[in-house]
């Protein structure tokens, strides 16, 4: 295939702004964590709203790291969140000696469903916080959520990876819990190439995600350098972890921040154009359980109707890269995986709901940098292949 002609299944957008950003940070001598990190977090504070604060570090996965240790999740510890996910969700749980336990999703949104839930918290002991994902950008059920961990006495940590600027009821992701983690990956509605942010209004849990993000020490180095009279005393106050973003990250987020609503128009206008040009054919296209929700759109999830087709999912991404199109699968479930498998003794049929969605699933492509010729080529394709295969 021509690289010219390949709609590859994602690509950042970046501008002059951002070039800038980022060549004004070289010029000015400081490109590790410094002014402008601490800029872009007020900026994306200020963004997301409600009175909370930010913190950036190096990674989404750093930042649910960093949070669950805020929170004080320890070894035999157990963590409730979902199989539809990537493997980080989970992960980061087992870094602290904890275990993840896994609930079903609900069949629409592939997010965590509440009464699978519900059950497994039941089945659990040492039980101390809900990890629910917001997959693809829609917001899980978190008044369903929040009562479940309002009776079992545990926080909320929320997987916003996905989810900016998304909202549920009204409210933003980022002010609906006790702390919230999203990621500026390449591939994600906003980009600093890689990097996170961790969001609370806790003011004690912040603090000690800002320790344990550089090396456990009690002030950040940038503090530490930019007065007159420089304060090179420092203490380690725990064996912290390097988790910091760099200057030069940062400003390429400070400037795809001041983006972020034409970004999330254009996803939009992408997904609504996609929902009612695939109507009729023998897939699924994405459901949104709560219309007046702002889904962010970080991936647009079709599901293959395989009854009514004469060919299987990898044969579909097969004849639509023939096609030129990129695509993905999000996700193969975490119980599929051999570690999580092989560790839990888990089987396929484990999470049924997660089973089925990943075994239908394909991700096309959807982002700011596609023109509406490209979003026709990817329906043009899609229609062809469900039309000619179908039973």
């Amino acid at each position: 295939m021509n690289s010219r002609t390949y709609l590859p299944f994602a690509l950042p957008e970046i501008g002059e702004e951002e070039i800038a950003e980022v060549v004004d940070t070289l010029r000015s001598g400081w490109i590790t964590t410094g002014p402008k990190s601490k800029r872009f977090e007020e900026n994306f504070a200020a963004a997301i709203g409600g009175g909370v604060e930010a913190v950036s570090c190096n990674s989404a996965t750093a930042g649910l790291h960093l949070a669950l240790e805020a929170l004080g999740i320890g070894a035999g510890d157990q963590v409730l969140t979902t199989p539809y996910t990537f493997t980080a969700s989970a992960e980061v749980i087992r870094y602290l000696g904890a275990d993840p336990v896994f609930a079903d999703i609900d069949p629409r949104t592939f997010n965590l469903d509440p009464t699978a839930a519900t059950a497994a918290a039941g089945r659990c002991e040492r039980l101390k916080a809900l990890l629910p994902v917001h997959i693809a950008g829609q917001c899980c059920d978190m008044d369903a959520l929040g009562t479940l961990a309002g009776k079992l006495r545990v926080p909320v940590l929320e997987d916003a990876a996905h989810a900016f600027p998304a909202t549920f009821a009204g409210r933003p992701v980022g002010t609906l819990s006790e702390v919230t983690v999203f990621s500026f990956y390449a591939t994600k509605t906003i980009t600093t190439g890689e990097g996170g942010m961790v969001v609370s209004r806790d003011e004690r849990l912040l603090r000690r995600v800002r320790t344990m993000r550089l090396h456990g020490i009690d002030r950040d180095v940038f503090d530490r350098y930019v007065s007159a009279a420089p304060q090179w005393y420092y203490e380690v106050v725990a064996p912290g972890f390097k988790y910091n973003m760099p200057d030069i990250a940062a400003a390429l987020g400070i400037q795809q921040l001041k983006k972020a609503r034409r970004f999330l128009e254009r996803r939009i206008a992408i997904a609504r154009t996609y929902s009612e040009a695939l109507a009729g054919l023998p897939l699924r296209t994405p459901v949104v359980a709560r219309p007046a929700d702002v889904h962010s759109w970080h991936l647009y999830i079709i599901q293959l109707e395989l009854e009514s087709l004469t060919i299987d999912r990898a044969r579909f991404i097969e004849l639509m890269a023939e096609q030129g199109v990129g695509c993905s699968v999000h996700f193969i479930p975490l119980h599929l995986q051999p570690y999580w498998r092989d560790r839990y003794n888990l089987k396929p049929d484990s999470f049924p709901v997660a089973l089925d969605a990943y075994q239908r699933a394909v991700s096309l492509p959807i982002y700011t940098r596609m023109t509406d010729v490209d979003v026709e080529r990817v329906i043009r394709a899609v229609r062809s292949i469900a039309t000619r295969f179908a039973r």
